[in-house]
This record gives structure tokens, sequence and C-alpha cells, in this order.
């Protein structure tokens, strides 16, 4: 295994041990961006054989990734509730520092503000160490709130909408761990319970969300970082190349001191990972197209272009048509040999766009390309290769 080549555990070791505030890493779904956090708190916060006594993890490392969102799920009976199942994190954040008004207020910034969240309390807790104990909190209910004294209709929000909803959890918490760490004297805070919080791991909160939400919600988060103390430390991967070029922007990652903390996390055939520095966004110095290159390069070298190949492809073009100033990506494809023959320059516009389209909805059933639409492929990731240089010199360069 070469010094590049690691396991996920060598690599949170490696982000425990860096002296940055902030490491943004870049990964593609499915390259161990989740699996990095859950290792990260648990060599952060060990959780020992005899839980009694022990304290939560939570008072040294705190982390939001996908199975923070597993702690809602829906009850579609008569009325729409979206359930809190019972857990120390919710319970600690509504019960213990009664931040639920303020969860609604960022809820309703980033959503609508006449969409109402509506906590009820059922339940009975139960602690890490099997206390019980009243929760206050055991559901939440949507409505439109038009001003009068008649309630709305319960709701079903949307996936975007139920995502906002629990960032809003986690960022309302985030706001009070910061303000009272922002003392500087342990014993003038008003709670002791952050004074050991030493990490931060947000893995990917803008699922569902769309752009408009997305550079919202990275602005405000950065502003947050940027006002934290300095001994606590942030680490946030994603998969979103906007939502990376915000927060590198808006965090000034690009200044010296800090370059350092620009990452691409990638998962190996052998099951091994590299985490690799990047300087820049994704848009400049950022291996983001040459990833896109060399996956579907092989791809068709080894003849097992799939789907979503024809993602990658359309999305490599149109990285390369903003990079070169392009108003419309399909502008490229004056290029490809015997474009000029009557409508063969929508037939490759319609060839891309079929295979990248929102058609893979759960369940429903999607035939494979062909092999004339795999030797497409080749064609126009040919052309971008042949006939626009700068795609080369970034190979070259890397």
């Amino acid at each position: 295994m070469s010094e590049q080549e690691e396991s996920l555990k060598a690599i949170a070791q490696k982000l425990i041990d860096t002296d940055k505030k902030v490491q943004l890493i870049y990964a593609f779904n499915g390259n161990g961006k989740t699996r990095l956090s859950r290792t990260m708190k648990e060599l952060v916060a060990p959780k020992p054989e005899d839980h009694e006594g022990a304290e939560p993890s939570r008072h040294k490392i705190l982390y939001y990734n996908a199975f923070t969102e597993d702690l809602f799920s829906w009850d579609n009976g008569e009325e729409h509730r979206l359930e809190i199942k019972p857990n120390s994190f919710t319970h600690w954040i509504l019960a213990e520092q009664g931040q639920d008004q303020n969860i609604i207020a960022n809820f309703q910034r980033y959503a609508d503000e006449k969409l109402t969240p509506t906590f009820e309390h059922e339940s009975e807790f139960i602690d890490e160490d099997g206390n019980r104990d009243d929760s206050p909190f055991s559901a939440v209910t949507f409505s439109m709130e038009r001003g009068d004294d008649a309630g709305g209709e319960k709701l079903k929000i949307s996936k975007g909408e139920e995502s906002i909803f629990i960032w809003s959890v986690f960022y309302t918490l985030l706001e009070v761990v910061i303000d009272v760490l922002k003392e500087p004297e342990p014993e003038a805070r008003d709670t002791d319970q952050f004074n050991d919080l030493q990490y931060v791991f947000i893995d990917d909160p803008v699922t569902s969300l769309d752009e408009n939400h997305l550079i919202e919600l990275a602005v405000h988060l950065a502003a947050l970082i940027n006002r934290a103390p300095e001994g606590l430390k942030f680490v946030i991967t994603t998969h979103s190349p906007l939502f990376y070029n915000v927060l590198h922007n808006e965090l000034k990652l690009s200044q010296k001191g800090k370059k350092e903390g620009c990452r691409f996390l990638e998962k190996l055939e052998d099951g091994t990972f590299k985490l690799d520095i990047k300087h820049g966004d994704s848009n400049r110095s950022f291996s983001y197209h040459l990833y896109l290159r060399r996956v579907l390069a092989e791809a068709i070298e080894q003849n097992t272009i799939e789907r979503f190949h024809f993602m990658l492809l359309r999305n490599l073009y149109e990285k390369t048509a903003a990079f070169l100033g392009y108003r419309e990506w399909g502008e490229l494809l004056n290029t490809v040999p015997d474009v000029d023959a009557p409508g063969a320059r929508q037939g490759y516009l319609n060839r891309v766009m079929q295979f990248s389209s929102h058609s893979n909805l759960s369940g429903e059933q999607v035939r494979e390309p062909t092999t004339p639409e795999k030797q497409t492929v080749k064609l126009l990731y040919d052309n971008l290769i042949n006939n626009y240089g700068f795609v080369q010199q970034e190979a070259q360069d890397g």
C-alpha cells in the first residue's frame, strides 16, 4: 500500500491530527463520506465496553450525516406526522436546550415563512443509560398558517423541505454551541456541556435541495463557521460541486495557510482510500474534470458503459463549456464529425439527454444502453479530447 492509499481509519486519524480549522472534502457518492464520519466519531469518542458513567459522544464530536435523517420517519395515517424516534440527539436539543422555536425560525428561513412545524408531545424517552424520562416531543406536523384562528390542514412536506427541517434541527444546535463557546472563560459559560467539544463533522446536508436553497445554506453555514472559536474544528464532505465552491469561496480557503484544507476523497478498487490535497475550487485546479474523464475513458476501453456514464459525459460537457466560455454545452457538438448532416446535431443532444434525465425513479424499469448508444459515448468523448485542448492540458498537469 502506497502512502496515498490508506484505510478509512487512517484517513480519519489524519483529519483528527491536522491543525486546520476547516477541512472541506469533495467525494462522489459511494466513495465513503458517511462511513468516514462514523469512523471519525468512533476515533474521537470511542464507546467503552462499560457504558456506565461514560460521556455521550456529542460532548466531543457533533456529526450530521445520512443517519441523522433516519431519526425521523413519516406516519401517513389520518394526520401526516414526521415522527421523532427516541434518541439522545433530539432529546438534548429539544428538551434540554429548549430550541424548538429557533428550529421553526431557521426552517421557515429556508422554506416558506407560512409553512409551520408544530411539535407534538406523546412518548417517553429512554436515555443511553436506560433511564426513563418524559419526552416533550415525539413528532412534528406541518401546516400552512394564514394568520386566522383556524389551523391549516396538516401536510406531508416535500423531500427537500424535510431535508431542510432536519438540517435546521442540527444547524440550530450548532448555533447554540458556537454562542456558548464564544465565551473564552469556561466558568462564565451558560453550560459546561460543550467544554470538551473538539470536532463538528457535516456530511452532505444538501441532498434534495434546489440550487437556491443549497447556496443559501452554504452561505449561512460558512458565516457560522467563521465566527466559531479557533479551538473547534470542522470537517465538511459533499458530492455537490456547487456546495463545495460556495463554501470554498465564503471560507476563503484559497488564502495562504488554508489551502491544505481542500481535499478530494476517492475509494480505490482494492477497498483502500486516497485523500488528496486540492488547491482551488472544483472549476479550477480541483480534479473533478479529470475524475470524470478517467471514469469515462475506463468504461469506453473496457466496454462497460452504463446509464450513469451518459450523465457523467453530459457533466463533462457542461464543465468544459463553462470553462471555455460557451453559452451552452451543446455548442461543443459542432466539432463532432458529420454534425452538419440534417438533424444530426439535435440527435446527439437528445442521445446525451436521454440517459441523463431523471427517469431513474424507484421501481421504474429502465433499459440498458444499446451498442450504437455506447458507440455514441465514445464519439462524443473523443470529440472533447481531440478538439478542446484544455482537457488534455489538465491531464498533463495532473
